[in-house]
Protein backbone atom coordinates (compact mmCIF):
# COMPACT_ATOMS: atom_id res chain seq x y z
CA UNK A 1 0.00 0.00 0.00
CA UNK A 2 1.17 3.50 -0.83
CA UNK A 3 0.66 6.84 0.84
CA UNK A 4 -2.28 7.84 -1.38
CA UNK A 5 -4.87 6.12 -3.52
CA UNK A 6 -3.51 7.71 -6.70
CA UNK A 7 -0.07 6.21 -6.00
CA UNK A 8 -1.76 2.82 -5.55
CA UNK A 9 -3.31 3.29 -8.99
CA UNK A 10 -0.01 4.47 -10.47
CA UNK A 11 1.67 1.34 -9.09
CA UNK A 12 -1.00 -0.85 -10.71
CA UNK A 13 -0.55 0.86 -14.08
CA UNK A 14 3.24 0.68 -13.95
CA UNK A 15 2.99 -3.03 -13.19
CA UNK A 16 0.75 -3.53 -16.24
CA UNK A 17 3.00 -1.35 -18.42
CA UNK A 18 6.11 -3.16 -17.21
CA UNK A 19 4.58 -6.40 -18.44
CA UNK A 20 3.67 -4.95 -21.84
CA UNK A 21 6.45 -2.46 -22.69
CA UNK A 22 4.83 -1.49 -25.99
CA UNK A 23 5.35 2.23 -25.23
CA UNK A 24 9.02 2.09 -24.23
CA UNK A 25 10.12 4.26 -27.16
CA UNK A 26 7.68 7.10 -26.55
CA UNK A 27 9.35 9.03 -23.72
CA UNK A 28 11.60 8.73 -20.67
CA UNK A 29 8.93 7.35 -18.31
CA UNK A 30 8.86 3.82 -19.67
CA UNK A 31 12.64 3.17 -19.87
CA UNK A 32 12.89 4.50 -16.29
CA UNK A 33 10.01 2.25 -15.28
CA UNK A 34 11.72 -0.80 -16.80
CA UNK A 35 14.68 -0.30 -14.46
CA UNK A 36 12.40 -1.19 -11.54
CA UNK A 37 10.52 -4.32 -10.51
CA UNK A 38 8.75 -2.64 -7.59
CA UNK A 39 7.78 0.99 -6.98
CA UNK A 40 8.12 3.05 -3.82
CA UNK A 41 6.22 6.32 -3.33
CA UNK A 42 9.37 8.17 -4.34
CA UNK A 43 9.73 6.08 -7.51
CA UNK A 44 6.16 6.84 -8.55
CA UNK A 45 6.52 10.56 -7.84
CA UNK A 46 9.74 10.50 -9.88
CA UNK A 47 7.98 8.85 -12.83
CA UNK A 48 5.02 11.23 -12.50
CA UNK A 49 7.28 14.28 -12.76
CA UNK A 50 9.29 12.70 -15.57
CA UNK A 51 6.03 12.48 -17.58
CA UNK A 52 5.47 15.45 -19.91
CA UNK A 53 1.80 14.65 -20.54
CA UNK A 54 2.06 14.29 -24.33
CA UNK A 55 -0.74 11.68 -24.36
CA UNK A 56 0.94 9.33 -26.83
CA UNK A 57 0.84 6.31 -24.53
CA UNK A 58 -2.91 6.75 -23.99
CA UNK A 59 -3.56 6.77 -27.74
CA UNK A 60 -1.20 3.85 -28.46
CA UNK A 61 -2.18 1.66 -25.50
CA UNK A 62 -4.26 -1.44 -26.26
CA UNK A 63 -5.47 -1.46 -22.63
CA UNK A 64 -6.73 2.14 -22.42
CA UNK A 65 -10.43 2.73 -21.61
CA UNK A 66 -12.89 1.18 -22.23
CA UNK A 67 -10.68 -1.91 -21.77
CA UNK A 68 -11.18 -3.63 -18.42
CA UNK A 69 -7.55 -2.91 -17.45
CA UNK A 70 -8.44 0.82 -17.65
CA UNK A 71 -4.87 1.98 -18.30
CA UNK A 72 -4.69 5.77 -18.46
CA UNK A 73 -1.10 6.69 -17.70
CA UNK A 74 -1.21 10.44 -18.63
CA UNK A 75 -4.14 11.28 -16.38
CA UNK A 76 -3.00 9.09 -13.47
CA UNK A 77 0.49 10.56 -13.52
CA UNK A 78 -0.95 14.08 -13.91
CA UNK A 79 -2.91 13.62 -10.67
CA UNK A 80 0.09 12.05 -8.92
CA UNK A 81 2.30 14.87 -10.19
CA UNK A 82 -0.03 17.54 -8.79
CA UNK A 83 -0.26 15.72 -5.45
CA UNK A 84 3.54 15.59 -5.30
CA UNK A 85 3.66 19.40 -5.38
CA UNK A 86 1.67 19.43 -2.13
CA UNK A 87 3.52 16.45 -0.65
CA UNK A 88 6.94 18.13 -0.87
CA UNK A 89 5.86 21.77 -0.42
CA UNK A 90 7.44 23.92 2.28
CA UNK A 91 5.93 24.83 4.65
CA UNK A 92 3.38 22.02 4.66
CA UNK A 93 0.68 24.32 6.04
CA UNK A 94 0.46 26.02 2.62
CA UNK A 95 0.79 22.82 0.60
CA UNK A 96 -2.76 22.64 -0.74
CA UNK A 97 -3.63 26.32 -0.78
CA UNK A 98 -3.56 26.74 -4.56
CA UNK A 99 -4.74 23.33 -5.74
CA UNK A 100 -8.35 24.30 -6.47
CA UNK A 101 -8.45 28.08 -6.07
CA UNK A 102 -5.19 29.03 -7.71
CA UNK A 103 -6.71 31.54 -10.13
CA UNK A 104 -8.73 33.35 -7.45
CA UNK A 105 -5.84 33.47 -4.97
CA UNK A 106 -3.39 34.69 -7.62
CA UNK A 107 -5.72 37.46 -8.81
CA UNK A 108 -6.51 38.56 -5.25
CA UNK A 109 -2.79 38.69 -4.43
CA UNK A 110 -2.02 40.69 -7.60
CA UNK A 111 -4.84 43.18 -7.09
CA UNK A 112 -4.05 43.55 -3.38
CA UNK A 113 -0.43 44.42 -4.07
CA UNK A 114 -1.48 46.84 -6.82
CA UNK A 115 -3.91 48.50 -4.41
CA UNK A 116 -1.18 48.71 -1.76
CA UNK A 117 1.22 50.44 -4.16
CA UNK A 118 -1.47 52.86 -5.34
CA UNK A 119 -2.43 53.58 -1.74
CA UNK A 120 1.22 54.13 -0.80
CA UNK A 121 1.54 56.67 -3.62
CA UNK A 122 -1.75 58.38 -2.75
CA UNK A 123 -0.72 58.87 0.88
CA UNK A 124 2.46 60.63 -0.22
CA UNK A 125 1.23 62.64 -3.19
CA UNK A 126 -2.03 61.97 -5.04
CA UNK A 127 -0.86 63.91 -8.06
CA UNK A 128 1.69 61.23 -8.96
CA UNK A 129 -0.99 58.57 -9.56
CA UNK A 130 -2.15 60.00 -12.88
CA UNK A 131 0.65 62.43 -13.55
CA UNK A 132 2.92 62.26 -16.59
CA UNK A 133 6.46 61.32 -15.58
CA UNK A 134 9.34 60.97 -18.00
CA UNK A 135 13.08 60.42 -17.89
CA UNK A 136 15.27 58.39 -15.53
CA UNK A 137 13.63 57.64 -12.19
CA UNK A 138 10.09 58.19 -13.48
CA UNK A 139 8.90 54.82 -12.14
CA UNK A 140 10.06 55.71 -8.65
CA UNK A 141 7.68 58.65 -8.40
CA UNK A 142 5.06 56.07 -7.46
CA UNK A 143 7.22 54.31 -4.85
CA UNK A 144 10.88 54.92 -3.93
CA UNK A 145 13.30 52.44 -5.46
CA UNK A 146 14.62 51.19 -2.11
CA UNK A 147 11.13 50.46 -0.80
CA UNK A 148 10.17 48.71 -4.05
CA UNK A 149 13.38 46.68 -4.14
CA UNK A 150 13.06 45.66 -0.47
CA UNK A 151 9.44 44.54 -0.88
CA UNK A 152 10.05 42.40 -3.94
CA UNK A 153 13.41 41.07 -2.73
CA UNK A 154 11.74 39.66 0.37
CA UNK A 155 9.02 38.00 -1.75
CA UNK A 156 11.57 36.55 -4.18
CA UNK A 157 13.91 35.30 -1.45
CA UNK A 158 11.02 33.60 0.32
CA UNK A 159 9.93 31.93 -2.93
CA UNK A 160 13.48 30.76 -3.70
CA UNK A 161 13.98 29.38 -0.17
CA UNK A 162 10.62 27.56 -0.23
CA UNK A 163 11.43 26.09 -3.64
CA UNK A 164 14.86 24.92 -2.51
CA UNK A 165 13.36 23.20 0.53
CA UNK A 166 10.68 21.55 -1.60
CA UNK A 167 13.07 20.27 -4.27
CA UNK A 168 15.44 19.05 -1.56
CA UNK A 169 12.64 16.91 -0.11
CA UNK A 170 11.68 15.66 -3.58
CA UNK A 171 15.27 14.76 -4.51
CA UNK A 172 15.78 12.88 -1.25
CA UNK A 173 12.58 10.90 -1.73
CA UNK A 174 13.15 9.83 -5.33
CA UNK A 175 16.56 8.49 -4.35
CA UNK A 176 19.87 8.53 -6.20
CA UNK A 177 21.88 5.72 -7.81
CA UNK A 178 24.38 3.90 -5.60
CA UNK A 179 27.22 6.31 -4.91
CA UNK A 180 25.34 8.76 -7.08
CA UNK A 181 25.57 12.50 -7.05
CA UNK A 182 24.28 14.94 -9.62
CA UNK A 183 27.39 14.81 -11.83
CA UNK A 184 28.11 17.44 -14.46
CA UNK A 185 27.31 15.18 -17.41
CA UNK A 186 23.87 14.31 -16.06
CA UNK A 187 23.06 17.95 -15.29
CA UNK A 188 24.16 19.04 -18.77
CA UNK A 189 22.05 16.30 -20.38
CA UNK A 190 19.05 17.35 -18.28
CA UNK A 191 19.54 20.99 -19.33
CA UNK A 192 19.51 19.92 -22.97
CA UNK A 193 16.44 17.71 -22.52
CA UNK A 194 14.56 20.45 -20.66
CA UNK A 195 15.63 23.21 -23.04
CA UNK A 196 14.51 21.21 -26.08
CA UNK A 197 11.42 19.75 -24.35
CA UNK A 198 12.74 16.49 -25.72
CA UNK A 199 10.03 14.29 -24.26
CA UNK A 200 7.08 16.47 -25.22
CA UNK A 201 6.95 14.78 -28.61
CA UNK A 202 5.06 11.49 -28.27
CA UNK A 203 7.91 9.46 -29.72
CA UNK A 204 8.60 12.05 -32.41
CA UNK A 205 5.13 12.83 -33.75
CA UNK A 206 3.99 15.50 -31.27
CA UNK A 207 1.40 15.93 -28.51
CA UNK A 208 -2.18 14.72 -28.56
CA UNK A 209 -4.80 17.31 -27.72
CA UNK A 210 -8.43 17.21 -28.86
CA UNK A 211 -8.18 14.17 -31.16
CA UNK A 212 -5.81 11.37 -32.24
CA UNK A 213 -3.87 13.63 -34.61
CA UNK A 214 -0.61 14.69 -32.94
CA UNK A 215 0.77 18.23 -33.28
CA UNK A 216 3.67 20.19 -31.83
CA UNK A 217 1.64 23.27 -30.89
CA UNK A 218 1.92 22.65 -27.14
CA UNK A 219 5.67 22.35 -27.53
CA UNK A 220 5.79 25.69 -29.34
CA UNK A 221 3.65 27.42 -26.69
CA UNK A 222 5.75 25.94 -23.89
CA UNK A 223 8.89 27.25 -25.58
CA UNK A 224 7.44 30.75 -26.00
CA UNK A 225 6.35 30.82 -22.36
CA UNK A 226 9.56 29.37 -20.92
CA UNK A 227 11.99 31.45 -22.93
CA UNK A 228 9.77 34.51 -22.56
CA UNK A 229 10.05 34.13 -18.79
CA UNK A 230 13.84 33.72 -19.00
CA UNK A 231 14.16 36.82 -21.18
CA UNK A 232 12.10 38.87 -18.72
CA UNK A 233 14.27 37.60 -15.87
CA UNK A 234 17.38 38.52 -17.88
CA UNK A 235 15.95 42.00 -18.51
CA UNK A 236 15.39 42.50 -14.78
CA UNK A 237 18.89 41.27 -13.99
CA UNK A 238 20.50 43.63 -16.51
CA UNK A 239 18.41 46.54 -15.21
CA UNK A 240 19.60 45.75 -11.67
CA UNK A 241 23.22 45.88 -12.84
CA UNK A 242 22.52 49.15 -14.62
CA UNK A 243 21.07 50.65 -11.45
CA UNK A 244 23.67 49.54 -8.92
CA UNK A 245 26.84 49.38 -11.03
CA UNK A 246 26.30 52.14 -13.60
CA UNK A 247 23.96 54.39 -11.64
CA UNK A 248 21.41 54.38 -14.47
CA UNK A 249 17.76 54.47 -13.39
CA UNK A 250 14.74 53.03 -15.21
CA UNK A 251 12.92 53.58 -17.47
CA UNK A 252 15.44 53.03 -20.25
CA UNK A 253 15.26 53.96 -23.96
CA UNK A 254 13.54 51.57 -26.38
CA UNK A 255 16.83 50.39 -27.86
CA UNK A 256 18.56 49.66 -24.54
CA UNK A 257 19.28 46.04 -23.58
CA UNK A 258 16.80 45.70 -20.66
CA UNK A 259 13.97 47.00 -22.86
CA UNK A 260 14.89 44.79 -25.83
CA UNK A 261 15.10 41.68 -23.63
CA UNK A 262 11.92 42.59 -21.76
CA UNK A 263 10.02 43.27 -24.99
CA UNK A 264 10.94 39.92 -26.50
CA UNK A 265 10.13 38.19 -23.22
CA UNK A 266 6.83 40.04 -22.90
CA UNK A 267 5.76 38.92 -26.37
CA UNK A 268 6.56 35.33 -25.40
CA UNK A 269 4.57 35.69 -22.16
CA UNK A 270 1.55 36.89 -24.12
CA UNK A 271 1.49 34.44 -27.02
CA UNK A 272 2.69 31.39 -25.06
CA UNK A 273 0.09 31.46 -22.24
CA UNK A 274 -2.73 32.20 -24.70
CA UNK A 275 -1.69 29.16 -26.72
CA UNK A 276 -1.37 26.96 -23.63
CA UNK A 277 -4.80 28.01 -22.38
CA UNK A 278 -6.38 27.38 -25.79
CA UNK A 279 -4.71 23.95 -25.97
CA UNK A 280 -5.96 23.10 -22.46
CA UNK A 281 -9.52 24.07 -23.39
CA UNK A 282 -9.43 21.85 -26.50
CA UNK A 283 -7.66 18.91 -24.90
CA UNK A 284 -9.35 15.56 -24.42
CA UNK A 285 -10.71 15.51 -20.83
CA UNK A 286 -9.48 11.91 -20.53
CA UNK A 287 -5.91 13.28 -20.40
CA UNK A 288 -6.52 16.08 -17.88
CA UNK A 289 -6.43 16.37 -14.11
CA UNK A 290 -9.55 18.52 -13.97
CA UNK A 291 -9.47 18.87 -10.18
CA UNK A 292 -6.36 21.12 -10.48
CA UNK A 293 -7.80 23.28 -13.23
CA UNK A 294 -7.67 26.38 -11.01
CA UNK A 295 -3.99 25.89 -10.20
CA UNK A 296 -3.05 25.44 -13.85
CA UNK A 297 -5.09 28.38 -15.09
CA UNK A 298 -3.90 30.59 -12.22
CA UNK A 299 -0.28 30.11 -13.28
CA UNK A 300 -1.07 30.75 -16.94
CA UNK A 301 -3.07 33.86 -16.01
CA UNK A 302 -0.26 35.33 -13.90
CA UNK A 303 2.27 34.84 -16.69
CA UNK A 304 -0.10 36.40 -19.21
CA UNK A 305 -0.93 39.31 -16.88
CA UNK A 306 2.77 39.92 -16.21
CA UNK A 307 3.58 39.99 -19.92
CA UNK A 308 0.56 42.08 -20.93
CA UNK A 309 0.92 44.73 -18.22
CA UNK A 310 4.66 44.93 -18.92
CA UNK A 311 4.10 45.58 -22.62
CA UNK A 312 1.34 48.10 -21.93
CA UNK A 313 3.61 49.86 -19.45
CA UNK A 314 6.34 50.05 -22.08
CA UNK A 315 4.00 51.58 -24.66
CA UNK A 316 2.19 53.97 -22.28
CA UNK A 317 4.96 54.85 -19.84
CA UNK A 318 5.00 58.51 -20.90
CA UNK A 319 1.26 58.97 -20.38
CA UNK A 320 -1.00 59.39 -17.35
CA UNK A 321 -1.70 55.62 -17.43
CA UNK A 322 1.84 54.88 -16.25
CA UNK A 323 1.03 54.90 -12.52
CA UNK A 324 -1.90 52.44 -12.52
CA UNK A 325 -0.17 50.18 -15.07
CA UNK A 326 3.04 50.07 -13.04
CA UNK A 327 1.08 49.17 -9.90
CA UNK A 328 -0.81 46.42 -11.74
CA UNK A 329 2.38 45.06 -13.31
CA UNK A 330 4.19 44.96 -9.98
CA UNK A 331 1.13 43.33 -8.41
CA UNK A 332 1.21 40.56 -11.03
CA UNK A 333 4.94 40.00 -10.49
CA UNK A 334 4.45 39.88 -6.71
CA UNK A 335 1.61 37.34 -7.03
CA UNK A 336 3.77 35.24 -9.35
CA UNK A 337 6.57 35.24 -6.78
CA UNK A 338 4.55 34.24 -3.74
CA UNK A 339 2.60 31.51 -5.56
CA UNK A 340 5.68 29.96 -7.19
CA UNK A 341 6.38 27.33 -4.49
CA UNK A 342 2.77 26.12 -4.38
CA UNK A 343 1.41 26.39 -7.91
CA UNK A 344 2.14 25.02 -11.34
CA UNK A 345 5.50 26.82 -11.52
CA UNK A 346 7.13 24.01 -9.53
CA UNK A 347 6.38 21.46 -12.26
CA UNK A 348 9.32 22.76 -14.28
CA UNK A 349 11.74 22.48 -11.35
CA UNK A 350 10.58 19.02 -10.27
CA UNK A 351 10.66 17.85 -13.87
CA UNK A 352 14.23 19.11 -14.26
CA UNK A 353 15.25 17.21 -11.10
CA UNK A 354 13.58 14.09 -12.52
CA UNK A 355 15.46 14.57 -15.81
CA UNK A 356 18.75 14.79 -13.90
CA UNK A 357 17.85 11.57 -12.09
CA UNK A 358 16.97 9.88 -15.40
CA UNK A 359 20.22 11.04 -17.01
CA UNK A 360 22.12 9.50 -14.08
CA UNK A 361 20.30 6.20 -14.55
CA UNK A 362 20.98 6.16 -18.28
CA UNK A 363 24.68 6.87 -17.78
CA UNK A 364 24.97 4.08 -15.22
CA UNK A 365 23.10 1.68 -17.50
CA UNK A 366 25.37 2.59 -20.42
Amino acid sequence: MHGTSILDEADRLMTVCNSCRYCEGLCAVFPAMEMRRAFSDGDLNYLANLCHGCGACYVDCQFSPPHEFNVNVPKTLAVARAESYAAYAWPQALSGAFARNGLVISLVAALSMAAFILGFAALNDRSVLFGVHTGPGAFYKLMPHNAMAALFSVALLYAVFALVMSVRAFWRDIGTPIGGRADGGSIFQAIRDAGELRYLHGGGVGCYNEDDKPTDRRKLYHHLTFYGFLLCFAATSVATLYHYLLGREAPYPWWDLPVVLGSLGGIGLIIGPIGLFAAKMRRDPALLDESRYGMDVGFIAMLFLTGTTGMLLLVLRETSAMGPLLALHLGAVFALFITMPYGKFVHGIYRFAALVRYAQERRRAA
